[in-house]
C-alpha cells in the first residue's frame, strides 16, 4: 500500500489495508522515498520467508522488576495466541528485519504501578539455574507453505553492559526511540533530549552507505528547530 502527497498521510488506514493484505505500507513524499520503496526494498514485500511471525519474551524476576514495551500497542497478543496456529501475525520478507524495545527496571529498584503501561513479576525467581538469564524470548513462525508454526526459544543473559557497549544498530534503534518519547512529549520520556538523541545516534552512524540515517539526523535537527520555535 502505497500513499502519496504531503499532509495528512492517514497512516492508520494504510496499515489497516496492509494488515488485511499481509503486506507492507510506505508513504511516498520524494524522488528518494519511491526509490527506496519501489527499487531497494521491493524485494522484501514481494518474497515472504516467514509468515505469522509471533515473539514472546519472559523476563527473569531476579534480574528484572517490571517492563515496558516501547511501541507495537496495536500489535500485542493475549498469551494464549501464541501457540494458536490460527491466530493470524506479521509477516517477514526477504532482507527484512523487526526490532522491539524494551524499557526495564533493574530487580530491587521501585516499580511504577500502572496496569496498562507497565507488567511485571511479583515472584522472586527460586530456580537459581536460571539466575545468569535477563529474558527468554521465543520466536514461533510457519514456513511461507506451511500451516504449523515452528517454535524457537533463545536464553538471553545478563551481561550488565551500558548502552554504549551496544551495537551501532541498536543504539542507533534506541535513539529513534527516545526521538518518537521526545515527539510525544511522554511521560516516560525521563532526560530524553534533542541532545542526547543527536549525540546517540550521531555516534552509532557507521558505514550509511544509503545515507538513510544522516537524513535521521537531520530530521531531528528540523525537530529541534521547530520545538526552539514554538
Amino acid at each position: 500500500v502505497l500513499g502519496f502527497g504531503t499532509g495528512n498521510t492517514n497512516d492508520s488506514m494504510m496499515e489497516k489495508l496492509a494488515d488485511k493484505g499481509n503486506g507492507n505500507y510506505a508513504y511516498i513524499d520524494s524522488v528518494e522515498e519511491a526509490k527506496k520503496a519501489l527499487g531497494e526494498q521491493i524485494a522484501g514485500t514481494l518474497y515472504t520467508i516467514a509468515k505469522d511471525v509471533k515473539i514472546q519474551v519472559e523476563f527473569n524476576p531476579a534480574k528484572v522488576a517490571g517492563y515496558r514495551l516501547i511501541g507495537y500497542e496495536n500489535r500485542l497478543l493475549a498469551d494464549r495466541d501464541f501457540t494458536d496456529d490460527k491466530k493470524d501475525a506479521g509477516e517477514i520478507g526477504a532482507g527484512h528485519s523487526v526490532t522491539a524495545l524494551y524499557e526495564i527496571v533493574p530487580a530491587g529498584e521501585k516499580v511504577e504501578n500502572d496496569d496498562i503501561e507497565l507488567k511485571y513479576s511479583k515472584n522472586e525467581s527460586s530456580n537459581t539455574e536460571f539466575n545468569d538469564e535477563m529474558m527468554t524470548v521465543k520466536l514461533r513462525y510457519k514456513e511461507p507453505n506451511a500451516n504449523e508454526s515452528k517454535l524457537l526459544t533463545m536464553g538471553v543473559l545478563d551481561k550488565n553492559n551500558t548502552i554504549n557497549a551496544a551495537s551501532e544498530n541498536l543504539r542507533f534503534a534506541s535513539a529513534v526511540a527516545e526521538f518518537g518519547l521526545v515527539l510525544r512529549d511522554s511521560r516516560y520520556k525521563g532526560t530524553a533530549s534533542f541532545a542526547h538523541i543527536n549525540n546517540l545516534a550521531g555516534n552509532s552512524i557507521g558505514e550509511d552507505l544509503k545515507s538513510y540515517r544522516g537524513e535521521f539526523l537531520s530530521l531531528v535537527e528540523k525537530a529541534r528547530l521547530l520545538k526552539n520555535r514554538n
